[in-house]
C-alpha cells in the first residue's frame, strides 16, 4: 500500500468534512422545502430579495454565491411559478429589477419554519460558542 500522509488522508481532510457537512445540511433542507414546492436555491433568492431588498440579478448572485446562469434559471422557475416579477430597470434598459409578489411573501412566511428547524436541527449539536467559533472559522476560510 503507498504512504499517504496526513494531508491526503480523506477522513482527515478539512475540505472533506466541511464539504459532507454542508451536503447534509443541504440535502435536510431541500427536502423540507420540497414540500413547499421550492429549492434551497430558490429559496435563498427569495430571501435575497425580500429580507434583503435585494432587485438586480448580479447582486442576489453574489449575496446567494451562486452563478449568473443559475441565478437566470432560478429567476426564471420563481416568476413562472408567481413567486417573483422581473422587469427593464427604468432609466437602464440594460438591467432588471426583480419584485417579490404576494405569493412570494406567502411562500417565505409557509417555507420560513422548515428552514428555521433545518438551521436549529444542526446549531443545536453546538454551544453558542462553538457556533460562534464555527462561524467565525467559516468567514475566515471564505475570504
Amino acid at each position: 500500500m503507498a504512504n499517504t500522509s496526513d494531508t491526503t488522508r480523506l477522513h482527515d481532510s478539512l475540505s472533506f468534512h466541511t464539504t459532507v457537512a454542508a451536503r447534509m445540511m443541504e440535502r435536510r433542507v431541500e427536502d423540507g422545502l420540497r414540500d413547499h414546492g421550492i429549492t434551497r436555491t430558490g429559496w435563498c433568492v427569495l430571501v435575497s430579495i425580500f429580507e434583503e431588498g435585494l432587485a438586480r440579478p448580479s447582486e442576489i448572485a453574489e449575496f446567494v454565491g451562486i452563478d449568473r446562469t443559475g441565478t437566470s434559471r432560478t429567476l426564471r422557475h420563481l416568476e413562472d411559478a408567481g413567486l417573483i416579477t422581473r422587469q427593464i430597470a427604468q432609466g437602464d434598459r440594460r438591467n432588471t429589477d426583480i419584485r417579490i409578489t404576494e405569493a412570494g411573501k406567502r411562500k417565505i412566511a409557509e417555507a420560513g419554519p422548515t428552514c428555521q428547524e433545518n438551521m436549529d436541527h444542526f446549531a443545536d449539536k453546538l454551544s453558542a460558542t462553538e457556533r460562534d467559533d464555527l462561524m467565525r472559522l467559516l468567514k475566515k476560510l471564505k475570504y
